[in-house]
């Protein structure tokens, strides 16, 4: 699950002398968020649709038309742009990636690759799409929630009861638990044979199954 399997290859970029009505015009006409700022090949800063949007005098600006007009021709993307900017590189894991954008709360990365060249860009909704494919909600099945005690063995325990249905996707997540007997969720996804007596044979196998 690497960054470049997932990523938006090729992104509409402009240039720090470019005017913010006309980045907002062509983020308009294809339809994305957010800017990355090239200078002769260089990625030099990021800018989004909102940033460009609240750079614009509101309607209740006291400027004249020619006044405000004037304006707009003069103001670029560099006055508005983000930097330096919080990138991925091409060849690292997907949940490193997405880790750094809950970190620093943006909501795309750049993508570069070793030599620094603009690959691509990284956005929350490339990651939500990794999700779904990962926990297999498209291929149907039946989902189960189960929790066990955190130990080594847990997992196979639950795979063993599951059978002989077939699981296609797995995650686990630490729910706490009492005072040295630390709890795990597993999140399955099930198909196949006997899938819709699945969680009768779990709970047969002293498993607790949450839903």
């Amino acid at each position: 699950m690497l960054v470049r399997d997932w990523m938006t290859p090729g992104p509409l970029t402009v240039r720090p002398d470019t005017t913010v009505m006309e980045a907002l015009r062509q983020l308009k006409e294809r339809g994305f968020r957010r800017l990355p700022v090239m200078d002769e090949g260089r990625l030099v800063g990021i800018t989004t649709r909102k940033d460009l949007k609240d750079a614009v005098p509101s309607q209740a600006t006291t400027l004249s038309v020619w006044e405000l007009n004037y304006l707009l021709s003069k103001l670029t993307v560099a006055e508005m742009m983000a930097r330096p900017v919080i990138t991925a590189q091409e060849d690292e894991s997907l949940e490193d990636a997405a880790l750094r954008m809950q970190e620093y709360g943006v909501g795309g990365l750049p993508v570069l690759d070793s030599a620094g060249e603009l690959r691509g860009i990284l956005t929350i909704t490339d990651v939500l799409r990794a999700l779904t494919d990962i926990l297999g909600l498209r291929e149907g099945g039946t989902r189960l929630t189960l929790e066990m005690p955190d130990t080594p063995g847990s997992l196979a325990r639950a795979a063993g009861a599951v059978l002989p249905s077939n699981i296609i996707s797995v995650a686990t997540s630490g729910q706490g638990g009492g005072e040295g007997q630390p709890r795990r969720r597993f999140v399955m996804r099930v198909t196949g044979e006997g899938v819709r007596d699945v969680k009768a044979r779990v709970r047969e196998a002293g498993i607790d199954v949450v839903e």
